[in-house]
């Protein structure tokens, strides 16, 4: 039998005067009086419930709609890439240990080659803000290529110890993403923008410098755009004012104790002296890592974790980095290097960022 079979219509039944009713005329008055009354009330019950079915239903609809934060395809990469030393990096010496890292790449509802944001974590690893920071790209039909650096170079974090890994070997590793992003038919490698945050947002920054895309970007193509949020801006590089011709964007708060904003608005200040377009925004009352939502909104120690806040760190001569206060080689055991730094949660500079960042971002793919 059919669903529909097991319904069966029963028909309202009017009592007219008939032999096969063996009721008297007062009965049958009294009757079809009720029967009035309840087709009255039904029909103000279907009347009334009638709207709020359409409204049940287009509400249903709705939810049906796909919702542009949903990625259209998801892929994981393999990255091959290099563990190496500051000094390394900065010699160009290729004589590092081999490593494989991954890279979720996210490709956003749309047709044809699309714009694409890579992702760089900090110190903590891939963390939440991550992931909101994709869904809100892929909302405006930005595709995202978010890395995990630690996991293949069995690290967690290196919050606690940063000597783990050297600072610069995130810039390495995005010139290796910036290689397999430049060949995927979905991408338009002339639109690919780097945003990263914290120590990512360090190789955000510093990945703009010509020196060391010469060193080790073998992509054949540029990113279009770089977008720091809270880095560690506390080392001068030999020609760090000489950077690629595209736009620098940095976000920072005024309490940031961990990578202070101050400093960065000082290397700002020189580029801007070298004709570059670069600019920084300062929120007044955001910590470190304030767009990360799973934080507590008061602030908070990050227990032993290290600082180079109090650290002035120069590349000198080329390939060596200097504690300028010593004159000796920089290690994480000088007495400048401080620890328990603050994070937290701001709702409003968090909301600011994102309003920003798109902003942003739109004028630089040309999104509609």
């Amino acid at each position: 039998m059919s669903q529909m079979g097991i319904f069966r219509q029963q028909p309202f039944m009017l009592f007219t005067p008939s032999a096969d009713y063996n009721v008297s005329r007062q009965v049958r008055d009294n009757l079809n009086l009720a029967h009035g009354v309840v087709m009255k009330r039904l029909y103000r019950i279907v009347t009334i419930t009638a709207p709020l079915i359409v409204l049940v239903l287009q509400s249903a609809g709705a939810a049906d709609t796909p919702s542009k934060q949903i990625a259209a395809r998801t892929e994981l990469y393999q990255i091959q890439t290099l563990t190496l030393s500051d000094q390394q990096f900065l010699k160009g010496d290729t004589g590092g240990k081999p490593v494989t890292i991954t890279g979720q790449l996210r490709i956003a509802q749309g047709s044809g080659r699309l714009p694409v944001v890579v992702l760089q974590h900090g110190s903590g690893g891939y963390a939440a803000n991550i992931d909101v920071w994709s869904r809100e790209l892929n909302e405006l039909g930005i595709s995202t290529f978010a890395l995990d650096n630690f996991t293949g170079r069995g690290l967690a974090e290196v919050n606690t110890n940063q000597a783990l890994l050297g600072r610069l070997n995130f810039i390495l590793d995005d010139y290796r993403a910036l290689e397999v992003l430049a060949s995927h038919p979905r991408v338009d490698p002339k639109r690919i923008v780097l945003m990263g945050f914290s120590r990512g947002g360090q190789a955000a920054l510093y990945a703009s410098l010509k020196r060391f895309n010469r060193l080790w970007n073998k992509s054949g193509v540029e990113f279009a755009a770089y977008v720091p949020l809270y880095p560690d801006c506390m080392t001068t590089y030999v020609t760090d004012t000489e950077i690629a011709d595209r736009p620098i964007r940095i976000f920072g708060g005024t309490l940031d104790d961990y990578d202070p904003i101050s400093v960065c608005k000082a290397y700002v200040r020189r580029l801007r002296t070298a004709g570059h377009d670069v600019e920084v925004t300062e929120y007044p009352n955001a910590s470190h890592a304030f767009d990360n939502p799973l934080l507590p909104q008061s602030a908070i120690v990050l227990a032993k974790a290290e600082t180079v806040r109090n650290c002035k760190i120069r590349e000198e001569p080329e390939g060596l980095l200097i504690n300028a206060e010593t004159g000796q080689p920089f290690t994480y055991k000088d007495a400048c290097v401080a620890h328990d730094p603050h994070v937290g949660y701001d709702p409003a500079a968090d909301q600011a960022v994102k309003t920003s960042v798109k902003e942003f971002l739109r004028s630089v793919f040309k999104l509609r």
